[in-house]
């Protein structure tokens, strides 16, 4: 582990201030150097890359592996973060420009000036061992030795490493237009690679950063400001670094006391939050259950009083019945029959009205059942009693879907096939089309596909559509459909009750 590595270590694990100014110190050089050629050689504009660059620092330290080379990561954050800063557009705009110049420079002593708009950009394309033996040798400044004991290597494969990475450079930079040779680059960059950051630029930048990285607000604000005076300014208040520091530390340090008595308390109150949090649950459940017993409390009181009065109403009917039936010959025939089929009326628009007011015990298929079978059922049916109403309610459901088979489905069916080649339909809103009665989306879902393929296939009694589930799973049939039959069986009371049907072929 290089000194470099350990001061970052000793930065990272303690939070040791005086580990993190030996590095802005170190490496002030090198983050400059690059921000200013990034820049355009505005200095300003440098020097604020230089302090966003060692605020990155301060704040992904703990996130650095042990093994990181710090000069590397300086140099590519310090070149991203001056590409965010001068924007795309302008830096294509001064590169092409002066790659363009440097088109007709067709000589191996090249200037600083000529390649420091692409160098960097340049080497941060290179290959990870490549670009790390330049930055140790050029921009770090150390001696071949030391490179070689960085990259884990012998002094000489070091300047093996060296030679083909400076290859590769002039490669890359003759790409963007710039002629120069790996010895002409080489001595370039060791005159010019690192310049001397402003003087009391290190001090100011890593106060600034210690205060970003961990200080509080106001320190870290009092503090960017020192960096954006003037040099003028910055003497001027030099002495107050330190005051500004000592005060950083001091609300540090209470900070810190704070936030372990905050957490001490959460810790206390996690099991009692908790609580709370289950018993609003609970407290909302119940609520929910009573709103929905409410509901249904009121849905059920309404439904008895409805159910009360057509119960009324029947028996009035019967009792009409009776006395006319008691009247003998003072009725004509005529007066007779006429009240009779005003009552027979009467008693199947009351089922109706029934059906109505149950809509859970309803089916969408109902609707094919004429006002006679409506008629007949309520004359058949005992309306005052709740076995009499599942019952009625039940062969209502059963006739409907018997006209449902042989008006609408089972037609459908052989429409659709005959259509198409004898092929059998996928989905069951594909016999929409082929219906001589209305299949609405209500009716269909009810039901499922549960054979395709080719009528030529079929074998006789084969099952093509079926009914998914019962709407009283005490009193009902469920029936499946042919090409030209339909059959039944019963749930719930009756189990063991079968049928079938069937249409003209």
């Amino acid at each position: 582990m290089t000194d470099s590595q350990k001061l970052l270590a000793d930065y990272a694990t303690h939070g040791s201030e005086t580990a993190f100014r030996e590095l802005v110190s170190r490496y002030i050089n090198l983050v400059f150097s690059t921000a200013l050629r990034s820049v355009g050689g505005d200095e300003h504009r440098a020097q604020d890359v230089a302090q966003t660059v060692f605020l990155d620092l301060a704040r992904q330290a703990p996130k650095l592996s042990d093994d990181s080379m710090l000069g590397g990561w300086l140099h590519r954050d310090t070149c991203f973060v001056a590409a965010k800063l001068i924007r795309g557009e302008r830096r294509r705009q001064i590169r092409e420009r002066q790659a363009a110049e440097m088109n007709a420079l067709n000589r191996a002593d090249t200037s600083l000036a000529q390649i420091a708009p692409v160098l960097d950009e340049a080497i941060n394309e290179l290959a990870d061992e490549d670009r790390k033996a330049i930055l140790l040798r050029f921009y770090e400044q150390m001696d071949l030795r030391s490179v070689g004991e960085a990259l884990g290597g012998s002094e000489n494969a070091a300047q093996k490493r060296l030679s083909r990475a400076m290859e590769k450079l002039e490669l890359l930079l003759k790409r963007r237009g710039i002629t120069s040779t790996a010895t002409a680059l080489a001595g370039v960059l060791s005159a010019n690679a690192v310049q001397t950051a402003p003087v009391g630029l290190a001090s100011c930048i890593a106060t600034a950063a210690l205060a970003g990285g961990g200080l509080s607000a106001s320190t870290a604000i009092a503090a960017t400001k020192m960096i954006a005076m003037t040099t003028f300014q910055k003497a001027s208040v030099t002495a107050t670094i330190a005051l500004l520091a000592s005060i950083g530390l001091y609300e540090a340090h209470q900070s810190s006391r704070l936030h372990e008595a905050v957490r001490a308390l959460r810790r206390q109150q996690a099991p009692l939050a908790e609580q709370i949090q289950r018993l609003q649950r609970e407290r909302d459940a119940a609520t929910n259950r009573l709103a929905s017993l409410t509901e249904d409390n009121i849905r059920l009181g309404r439904d008895m009083r409805e159910l009360l009065k057509l119960r009324s109403e029947v028996s009035r009917l019967r009792n009409q019945s009776h006395d006319l039936a008691q009247a003998g010959p003072a009725s004509t025939e005529s007066d007779e029959i006429d009240v009779l089929a005003k009552q027979h009326a009467r008693k199947g628009k009351l089922l109706k009205q029934l059906v109505a007011r149950m809509p859970e015990k309803s089916i969408p298929e109902l609707q094919y059942l004429g006002p006679q079978q409506w008629m007949n059922s309520a004359d058949l049916a005992d309306l005052e009693t709740d076995a009499g109403i599942a019952k009625v309610l039940s062969d209502l459901r059963h006739d409907a879907k018997q006209f449902f088979a042989a008006l609408g489905i089972i037609p459908a069916l052989r429409a659709y096939a005959a259509a198409n080649g004898g092929q059998l339909p996928t989905d069951i809103s594909q016999l929409k089309p082929y219906s001589v009665v209305v299949m609405s989306d209500d009716v269909l879902q009810r039901y499922q596909i549960v054979k395709t393929g080719n009528v030529n296939d079929l074998h006789p009694g084969d099952v093509l559509v079926a009914e998914k589930a019962p709407v009283d799973d005490q009193n009902d049939t469920l029936f499946t459909f042919g090409l030209s039959t339909w059959t039944w069986h019963g749930v719930g009371t009756k189990s063991g009750q079968t049928g079938s049907g069937g249409v003209n072929p």
